[in-house]
C-alpha cells in the first residue's frame, strides 16, 4: 500500500500543485517556513500531510498527536476513497470560495475543510465498529472547529463549507456530492425517534447561511435553500426555497447552484 501511494503521489496533480504552492508560500512569507515544511513539504503524499495536520489540530491532553496520527494513517491505508474525497473537497473549495487563492490554503488554514476531513476519519472508525473512538473525534472536531458532524452521517465528495462556524449534521443525515453550504447550517432531526430522522441532501445543492433543514425529508439535486430558511417539507430537484417555513419561490436559476454560489434568488 505504501509503495502504491508513493507511485500515485508522483502522478497526483492535486498534491503536485499543493507542494508547488507551498514553496511559493515560503518565498512570499519566510516566517511561515517552519509551518509549511512540517505540514506539507516534509511529506511524500497528501495522505501523510493530512494525517499530520489533523493529528496536530485535534491533539489534547486526553489524546496525543502521535496516537491520532496513527489512527489517521490507518484510515487512509485501509480506504483510499477518503483521500480521493479530500482531493475533490480541495478543488471544490478553491473553485467556489473567492477567498481561496491556492490549493494549499484549505489544508493549512480553512476549518471547514479540516473539519470535513476529520469527520471522514471518524466515519471510517464508525464503520469499523470503533464507535467510542469515532465519538471522540466528533467531540474534538466540535471543540476545535465549532463543527458538529455525527460520525454515522454519510457525506459525499466535492464538499465546500464556507466559514463553517456552527455547522450541525445529524446521525442519519446524508449529503450528496458537490454540495456547498455556509455557516450555521443545521441538518437536524425532529422529536426523539431513534430511527431515520435527518435530512437527505441531493447532489449539487446550495444551502445558504443559517438555513435549518429538519426531519427525514429529501432535498432534490441542484436545488437552492435561501439563507435563514427553515425547511420542513421535501424540496423538488432544481428549485429554490426560501422563508420560515420554506416555500418554493422559483427555479434553481442554473444547472449547478452549488458551484455558481448565487444566493440572490433572481434579484439584481
Amino acid at each position: 500500500m505504501v509503495e502504491t501511494r508513493a507511485k500515485l503521489a508522483e502522478l497526483d496533480p492535486t498534491w503536485a500543485r499543493i507542494t508547488r504552492e507551498a514553496e511559493e508560500m515560503i518565498r512570499d512569507e519566510p516566517l511561515l517556513g517552519g509551518l509549511v515544511h512540517s505540514s506539507i513539504l516534509h511529506h511524500g503524499d497528501i495522505e501523510s500531510a493530512m494525517a499530520y495536520r489533523m493529528s496536530l489540530k485535534l491533539a489534547s491532553d486526553e489524546m496525543g498527536s502521535q496516537i491520532l496520527r496513527e489512527i489517521c494513517d490507518a484510515a487512509y491505508a485501509a480506504d483510499p476513497d477518503i483521500a480521493i474525497a479530500a482531493r475533490a473537497d480541495i478543488v471544490a473549495v478553491h473553485d467556489r470560495d473567492p477567498a481561496c487563492e491556492r490549493y494549499v490554503q484549505p489544508l493549512l488554514f480553512f476549518k471547514g475543510f479540516q473539519a470535513i476531513q476529520a469527520y471522514r476519519i471518524a466515519h471510517w472508525l464508525w464503520t469499523q465498529g470503533r464507535r467510542d473512538l469515532a465519538r471522540f473525534f466528533q467531540m474534538r472536531v466540535s471543540e476545535v472547529f465549532g463543527v458538529d458532524i455525527h460520525p454515522a452521517a454519510r457525506i459525499g465528495k466535492g464538499i465546500m463549507i464556507d466559514h463553517a462556524h456552527s455547522i450541525v449534521i445529524g446521525e442519519t443525515a446524508t449529503v450528496g456530492d458537490n454540495v456547498s453550504m455556509l455557516h450555521s447550517v443545521t441538518l437536524g432531526g425532529t422529536g426523539k425517534e431513534e430511527e431515520d430522522r435527518h435530512p437527505k441532501i441531493g447532489d449539487g445543492v446550495l444551502i445558504g447561511a443559517g438555513a435549518k433543514v429538519l426531519g427525514n425529508i429529501r432535498v432534490g439535486k441542484c436545488s437552492r435553500i435561501a439563507a435563514g430558511s427553515v425547511v420542513l417539507e421535501e424540496v423538488p430537484s432544481c428549485k429554490t426555497v426560501a422563508g420560515v417555513p420554506a416555500r418554493i419561490v422559483g427555479e434553481a436559476g442554473c444547472d449547478q447552484p452549488s458551484v455558481a454560489m448565487d444566493q440572490l434568488l433572481g434579484v439584481r
